[in-house]
């Protein structure tokens, strides 16, 4: 459908037609084409409903050429019976496809007519909302605007920041009970169809009452319900969901929900910020490492404390030894329970302060951490050293980018501190290919969980790991089989350096 748009010279695309156009545009679930009229006198409004104030176009512009159906013989006559403006007549097919992304209207007087008036009508920004920054998701740098609950105005903010007529809209309804709108997002010609034809069935095939937030979907529509990793990557951020509409993944939207589900997801998509990209690459790179340290120590550092002090005091180094026994000299407890104690602590304090209001929130954490962490090392209930391994750990998880994920990186520290508690080191390298069998069976959408680690693709996996230059970042990952395996041709860039150069 978009082979036009590939390989063609700037002189091709304005050799458009119109109704050209619109076969183009008919395949998103948004653009609507309204009648108008009986027998030969017929007129056809098409426009983009996620752009435009219906009541608007209803009370204005329709009641004003139903007034006038019998006067209105030619597109020049619409100029005088419409309350508006900023009135175009044109035969450029092209022209017909960008004002109609911009929130323009497209009038023909009988559907085999190869002209159309494009009419600028309220759209409907004047109803959005202005205080829709993120705030689960915030970055020091980029843009801050997130989702709202409403979903036509998620689709506006969408369309009005990502402009192209490749974006479709693909809507159906769930929920025997009360019905709810999805809405599947993708990217023609660079979407496989596999996943947009999966994500609907899979939609289709749910039987539930009522899905009122996309977190239920999200559960609903994953491989595997038993796991506690997310397969399915959540966002507020529209600058997040267009960048996974630019490497071929769809967003799935819920009518009532300020956030959008994105898939197939890989577990290494978790731990990418958006800020990375709006950062030099050395700068984003080191900070996507120091997250995956962060992680790994999170997970690991209160199991190894245990394991070290129960079964493998031969590894701590004497200088650390003396200070250590010194730390732990009163604590009547097994070094299990001790790391138990305070990590139910960390969690407890941690619960309360996203319960409460924000600011008393802030307070509890603060001043809770420091009283109870100061009390439990003078009673002789935990070591100072554990304290700050915990309160560390503590820190480290939060580096993570989604809180979804930062909750499953809670959870895993628990088995294994359990794990090395019993069994020591062996413990924890028997838990990490635990962990490493089950992450490489999980799927999203049935691309590989994994992927591109498990099955190994070199190119994607420095990818993931570091963030590259843009010159070095022209490939989308080959994991989502897109139709376009190019983002963009960097020999163009190149001779824009070379022009300015001379």
């Amino acid at each position: 459908m978009f082979s036009w748009l590939r390989g063609s010279s700037k002189k091709e695309e304005t050799r458009l037609s119109v109704p050209q156009a619109f076969d183009i545009l008919h395949s998103s679930s948004d653009f609507l084409p309204v009648s108008i009229g009986e027998d030969e006198n017929i007129f056809v409004l098409s426009y983009y409903k996620s752009l435009i104030d219906a009541q608007d176009l209803q009370e204005q512009f329709i009641c004003s050429v139903k007034r006038a159906r019998d006067d209105i013989t030619t597109l020049e006559d619409l100029k005088t019976y419409i309350p508006y403006e900023d009135v175009t007549i044109t035969s450029d097919g092209k022209k017909v496809m960008d004002k109609l992304l911009e929130g323009y209207i497209a009038f023909q007087i009988h559907t085999e007519q190869k002209e159309c008036a494009l009419i600028k009508v309220l759209n409907i920004e004047g109803g959005f909302r202005t205080e829709n920054d993120t705030e689960n998701e915030f970055s020091v740098t980029g843009p801050k605007l997130g989702f709202v609950e409403d979903l036509d105005m998620n689709l506006y903010m969408l369309r009005k920041t990502f402009v192209t007529e490749r974006l479709s809209f693909k809507e159906v309804s769930l929920g025997n009970l009360s019905k709810s709108r999805i809405v599947i997002v993708y990217v023609e010609g660079i979407t496989n169809e596999k996943h947009i034809e999966n994500a609907t069935e899979r939609i289709n095939n749910i039987d539930f009452d009522v899905v009122f937030d996309g977190s239920l979907l999200d559960q609903l529509l994953s491989d595997n319900q038993n796991t506690p990793f997310p397969l399915f990557l959540g966002t507020e951020r529209i600058d997040r969901a267009i960048q996974t509409l630019i490497n071929g993944q769809i967003v799935i939207f819920t009518s009532g929900s300020p956030y959008a589900i994105t898939g197939p997801s890989s577990l290494f998509d978790f731990f990418i910020s958006p800020e990375d990209y709006y950062l030099p690459w050395m700068i984003g790179s080191f900070l996507r490492v120091t997250r995956f340290f962060a992680v790994a120590f999170s997970i690991f550092a209160s199991a190894m404390y245990v394991a070290v002090l129960t079964f493998h005091y031969e590894m701590i180094p004497k200088d650390l030894l003396g200070p250590l026994v010194y730390s732990r000299a009163n604590v009547p407890f097994p070094p299990v329970l001790e790391v138990l104690f305070l990590e139910i602590t960390i969690e407890l304090l941690r619960e309360a302060g996203a319960r409460l209001p924000t600011k008393i929130g802030q307070t509890l954490g603060i001043v809770g951490g420091i009283v109870i962490g100061q009390a439990s090392v003078e009673a002789s209930l935990t070591s100072s050293v554990l304290l700050i391994i915990v309160a560390l750990a503590a820190l480290a998880s939060f580096t993570t980018p989604t809180s979804r994920m930062s909750n499953t990186i809670r959870l895993l520290r628990f088995p294994f501190i359990i794990l090395a508690a019993f069994l020591g080191g062996l413990g924890i390298v028997i838990g990490i290919v635990f962990l490493l069998v089950h992450l490489m069976r999980l799927q999203s959408l049935t691309s590989p969980y994994l992927a591109p680690l498990y099955p190994f693709r070199s190119k994607d996996m420095w990818g993931f790991l570091f963030r590259p230059p843009y010159n070095f970042s022209i490939a989308r990952p080959a994991y989502l089989r897109p139709l376009s395996k190019w983002r963009y041709n960097p020999k163009r860039g190149n001779k824009t350096k070379d022009i300015d150069k001379e």
